[in-house]
């Protein structure tokens, strides 16, 4: 049984959504109007202030969790815990929450190659982020909402699981992140429907030269950007669904995920590559999460306590960031000279 279904809580839904897209139209209206680069000191502020937004988010909704489920007619049976349900929801949130979080390193990564390769100045870089996370939300509502659809039918999660496996092991073994936009099928259909100007044109997507409307490169990192995060959302969206099938906590633990890709892209762009084993702890995450999907869950007798996949995914995570700090990756450069010199 859901615990918010859409029915009766679309008001939650609905003030949430009004919540988030206030929060984007103060920093692109406000704080944002002009175009300028982000600077370390300003994305480590943004980039604590979403985390605890997030983490104030999880509170709240523990005990407004607790509140609604002790008056719940659905719930009044014999046995049922008010105050356990709700701590298994902040819990939930909270899991999910920190594999979006992780997961999001990735995407930074194809961030920096993607705004490096169309070369965005570092001016516009907030702008183009700022719509691609807002499309972004978009994406990630619709596949929460097919997800949702989907896990009704019990055998879709061991087809999730078995994707969740498959998708670590070859994030295991591939030998780094490609990005090549000349092969994206959007950016090519892009290019056949309207002219693309040769160079920027300031902050503007859209420009009017002559009688025909141009897209400028800057529309173009976007499209390319978007395209991504679909790709990523596919991996994802089912990695949440196998801690919780509640739509309400997947949906706002990946918007607030989401909604610190921008500051933390400023925050670890330069330096994303010092993560290099991380990789390799997302991989044993996705594998964890597929197999609790596929197996762990029915063998434990109906669900694995969500306390323990927070335990293991987070000193996973937590080991796997530790080793990439304490065993840097050797620069080949670096090797190459010294071998000269020797």
């Amino acid at each position: 049984m859901t615990l918010f279904p859409f029915a009766e809580y679309w008001w939650l839904y609905g003030l949430f959504t009004a919540a988030v897209l206030g929060l984007l139209a103060l920093d692109l209206g406000l704080l944002h109007r002009t175009p300028r680069p982000v600077g370390f000191r300003e994305a480590a502020g943004w980039t604590a202030a979403w985390v605890g937004l997030g983490l104030a988010f999880n509170v709240g909704l523990y005990f407004f969790a607790r509140s609604v489920f002790a008056a719940d007619p659905r719930l009044a049976t014999p046995g049922f815990d008010a105050d356990g349900t709700a701590w298994q929801v902040a819990l939930e949130f909270l899991t999910g929450y920190l594999i979006e979080y992780a997961l999001s390193v990735d995407n930074i990564f194809v961030f920096v190659l993607v705004l490096g390769y169309f070369a965005v100045p570092p001016a516009y870089q907030h702008r183009v982020l700022f719509y691609g996370i807002l499309g972004a939300l978009v994406f990630r509502a619709v596949f929460v909402a097919l997800g949702s659809v989907l896990i009704q039918f019990h055998w879709v999660l061991y087809v999730f699981g078995a994707f969740l496996i498959v998708t670590g092991i070859k994030l295991a073994v591939s030998s780094a992140v490609s990005v090549d936009p000349e092969r994206n099928l959007l950016l090519k259909l892009l290019r056949r429907l309207i002219p693309i100007t040769p160079g920027f044109r300031e902050q503007r997507f859209f420009v009017r030269e002559g009688a025909r409307i141009h897209a400028t490169p800057l529309l173009v990192a976007l499209v390319a950007l978007e395209a991504t995060d679909i790709v990523f959302a596919i991996d994802s969206v089912p990695a949440i669904y196998g801690i919780t099938r509640e739509p309400f906590i997947v949906f706002t633990s990946n918007i607030f995920a989401i909604l610190g890709l921008r500051s933390l892209y400023f925050l670890l762009g330069g330096a994303v590559e010092k993560f290099h084993l991380l990789r390799y702890g997302l991989a044993a995450v996705l594998v964890f999460v597929g197999l609790k999907m596929v197996w762990l869950d029915e063998w434990y007798g109906g669900k694995l306590p969500v306390a323990l996949s927070l335990a293991v995914i987070g000193s996973t995570l937590a080991v796997s960031i530790a080793a990439s700090l304490l065993a840097p990756r050797r620069d080949p450069a670096r090797r190459v000279a010294r071998s000269e010199e020797a």
